[in-house]
């Protein structure tokens, strides 16, 4: 409970100063209140740093609070800019000739002081009555971390007041909206696909802030593809070029200012280069695993099937269907045949590759020999194998009705079978596929089986050295 409690707690905190709306204003400058004139000017006093001991009839705690806030400073015609609201409540004391407020950035180390005077006639008789003293002419730039001190003139030793304060960043909507260095800026890019080069111009940005300009690849975040390269803000030209490897869909060009939690702006020219996704197939011959990994997130259904050199289509293949849901797609105990394919079907269309058409992978063989009234199948394969043959009748191109006669059969042992008269027909197939995986591709011999002399049957070639990552056939519906 207390870690939701504190969760919530911080969420409506961001929100709020996410949210938090800043005061404008068009001049800045002092003001005190009980009528007393004040007036400042820039400190560089150096003996105001040391402090002396305070008279005993001064109070320690003579400067009472101060509050800090953000302004923003938008003159007509030109960029608006952001300012510290000081605020100090005081007593006033014949020993207190003003106060000395002194702002000192973390991040630059860089200090700013001004020294705000009391007018000794009104003050006198205003001795021991609290005065306001506004300050908002310190300005400040984004997501700066300050610290603030307020003493008093002369400073008395512990006579002191300090704060940190973090100045409102980017996503603050009148910081983001108002301030130029909260500016995204413009992309525009020259792509080189000989050289693999994006050269990227930017514009509409300070220019008196660096630049940074990266490619990444778009998943849930922007991930880095190559090194970040920075624009000067000093330098003439505000381009640069980057080197890319694949030219992916999710390849994006982001580009911001170099400042802390400045908005981000991308560039995604590329959405529509997708054949490159469908290349990345990897073979594991030792665990016949068949992978898919996406360079890009993508939307895809992606299924194996079987290819037909008859009408050039694809048979899917039953409960091979996947979603790219993850950065991998697998299929396990994978047949490693020529006509084995993957495909890719998105809103855009589908795609069929066929990682083991070009033979870099052993491929078994299946062959028929007529002896008396019988077929003799046979298999050859250069891995250990088993397998199925059925007869069956064709009644359509893709489909073929069992006539009942099964058998199973290992590599080197053949396989009889009696032919009835029956069997004479055109329509009468010997299938045979491997059983000793998961997916599978059936070779099928379809003859008239009367006056048989033989007749062997494969689709794949002699095996070459195997290698991991495959070239692949492509076919598109």
């Amino acid at each position: 409970m207390i870690s939701t409690y504190v969760q919530i707690l911080l969420i409506i905190l961001f929100w709020n100063a996410d949210c938090q709306i800043i005061p404008r204003i068009e001049e800045c400058g002092l003001s005190c209140s009980q009528g007393i004139q004040c007036k400042s000017k820039p400190s560089g006093d150096i003996f105001n740093s040391f402090c002396h001991d305070a008279p005993a009839s001064l109070s320690s705690m003579v400067l009472k609070s101060m509050k800090i806030s953000t302004v923003m400073k938008c003159v007509q015609g030109s960029p608006c800019s952001l300012h510290l609201n000081i605020k100090g409540t005081l007593s006033l004391d014949e020993n207190v000739r003003g106060l000395e407020i002194c702002s000192f950035s973390l991040d630059t180390q860089q200090s700013q002081c001004v020294n705000v005077r009391f007018t000794r006639k009104k003050s006198k008789m205003l001795n021991g009555k609290k005065v306001q003293v506004q300050f908002n002419c310190i300005e400040v730039n984004v997501a700066q971390h300050i610290y603030v001190t307020m003493k008093t003139v002369p400073h008395y030793c512990e006579v002191k007041l300090s704060q940190q304060y973090y100045v409102e960043d980017c996503r603050n909507s009148d910081v983001g909206k108002y301030i130029p260095a909260c500016s995204a800026g413009k992309l525009d890019y020259n792509l080189d696909r000989a050289r693999k080069i994006v050269t990227v111009n930017v514009s509409n940005f300070p220019r008196d802030q660096d630049y940074y300009v990266r490619l990444c690849h778009k998943w849930f975040t922007c991930e880095d593809v190559g090194a970040l390269a920075v624009i000067k803000g000093k330098e003439a030209f505000k381009s640069v070029s980057l080197k890319y490897s694949q030219l992916l869909p999710c390849l994006c060009i982001e580009g911001w200012l170099a400042l802390p939690d400045a908005r981000r702006i991308q560039l995604c020219p590329f959405e529509n280069d997708t054949q490159v996704l469908w290349d990345n197939i990897v073979y594991n011959p030792s665990t016949q695993t068949l992978a898919w990994e996406p360079a890009c997130p993508v939307l895809v259904t992606v299924n194996l099937c079987r290819f037909t050199k008859s009408n050039d289509l694809c048979e899917d293949i039953e409960k091979s269907f996947k979603n790219s849901s993850e950065k991998q797609v697998k299929y396990s105990r994978v047949d490693t045949h020529p006509r084995l394919c993957m495909k890719f079907t998105t809103k855009r269309g589908s795609w069929i590759k066929c990682p083991f058409a070009h033979g870099e992978f052993p491929a078994w063989k299946m062959r028929t020999a007529a002896v008396a009234e019988q077929i003799q199948v046979f298999f050859t394969s250069q891995t250990k194998a088993q397998f199925s043959v059925l007869v069956c009748n064709r009644t359509q191109m893709a489909s073929c009705e069992s006539l009942g006669m099964h058998h199973s059969v290992s590599v080197g042992d053949p396989v009889s079978i009696t032919m009835s008269q029956e069997m004479c027909g055109s329509t009468i197939c010997i299938q045979g596929w491997r059983t000793d995986v998961d997916y599978s591709v059936p070779l099928q011999i379809c003859d008239t089986f009367c006056g048989f002399h033989g007749q062997s049957y494969s689709d794949g070639n002699p095996p070459k050295a195997m290698t991991h990552r495959m070239k692949s056939v492509e076919f598109l519906h």
